[in-house]
């Protein structure tokens, strides 16, 4: 016993070290960017860091939600893929009625709500009633939506020049960018949700331990059903953002969304003490990811190569998490 002791010691540090990896890695590029451009520690540079981060944010607490609902393990667990289409999707459904049809704005963004609450019910069933994986039943559904993206946008870019939209692109409160005060106030809002409501608790009770939530009499099949809603209308909501960002509707940009949260948010899961993922970690992960895409930018790296370069992170972050767990799970059995 004496023995095992130290070595189970050793294994939880050790565990420790592997899941701070991806954060060391990070922290180590963008000290680099630092040096290469003389203008990446600027207010300036900072607020177009957050401002081209919303977005990202906004679906990575979507994906925070799932996760927390269905587990961390990113093949068996919660995960859903579908969440960047989703979200332009819904910004094609806007630029689509309000440039091409006159239709108002509100009208076009409930439509959009509408559709983005389509796919997360598609998801809720394709998991939880037909009972296959998050990752492929996403992963399809991701794909079918991409198609519809192009259908209702010919494969062509949107503008936008509605009022609200350019408000959210260039307006501030009190020198901070509306579109950054908006994603602080629904952070506030999922996190209230997630961490002081009964619904958000019993989430939290079927991601821990889907058993011991059933043995409680929480149904975990309708909380992971559930998850998968919210994360489709947080997609819904970015694309007000994606438009703003934009100035319109362009096809193929959920391609670089679904890099950014995937990264971002198993990133997050690094600031949080026991490496699971969390709200506020995914937001600090999309503003890292953010960082980074705009650090290389800004030292001419070509952007290919910056796709290649988070491909790579996504890599390493998910090896990191995996290899943590094995490590731990290894010191509890000493």
């Amino acid at each position: 016993m004496t023995t095992s002791r130290p070595h189970a010691a050793s294994l939880v540090s050790k565990s420790a070290m592997v899941g701070y990896l991806p954060l060391v890695i990070f922290v180590a590029l963008l000290g680099y960017l630092s040096i290469a451009s003389s203008n990446f520690l600027t207010p300036a540079t900072f607020d177009l860091i957050l401002r081209q981060a919303v977005p990202t944010i906004i679906i990575c607490m979507g994906l925070s939600v799932v996760v927390m609902a269905g587990g961390d393990d990113v093949v068996s667990g919660g995960i859903d893929l579908s969440i960047p289409a989703t979200a332009v999707l819904s910004a094609a459904i806007i630029a689509q009625q309000v440039t091409n049809q006159g239709t108002p704005l509100a009208a076009a963004l409930v439509m959009a709500l509408g559709a983005a609450v389509l796919v997360g019910a598609v998801n809720a069933i394709l998991v939880v009633r037909i009972g296959m994986t998050p990752l492929l039943a996403t992963l399809a559904t991701s794909v079918a939506v991409v198609g519809i993206i192009k259908v209702v946008t010919s494969s062509r870019r949107i503008n936008v020049n509605d009022p609200t939209i350019v408000w959210l692109r260039d307006g501030t409160i009190a020198g901070v960018s509306v579109s950054v005060v908006s994603t602080f106030l629904l952070f506030l809002i999922l996190f209230f949700v997630a961490h002081r409501t009964r619904w958000g608790l019993n989430l939290q009770a079927v991601g821990g331990s889907r058993e011991a939530a059933e043995v409680s009499g929480i149904s975990a099949r309708k909380f992971v059903a559930q998850s998968f809603i919210v994360a489709s209308l947080t997609g819904g909501l970015a694309a007000m953002f994606v438009l703003a960002r934009g100035s319109g509707s362009t096809p193929g940009t959920e391609e670089n969304l679904l890099l950014e949260m995937v990264l971002a948010t198993f990133l997050g899961a690094a600031f949080s003490p026991r490496r699971v993922v969390t709200l506020w970690g995914a937001v600090l992960g999309a503003v890292l990811v953010s960082a980074l895409s705009i650090g290389f930018k800004s030292i001419g790296v070509n952007v290919f190569w910056t796709g290649c370069i988070k491909g790579a992170l996504i890599l390493v972050v998910v090896a990191s998490a995996s290899l943590s767990t094995r490590v731990a799970s290894r010191g509890r059995a000493a």
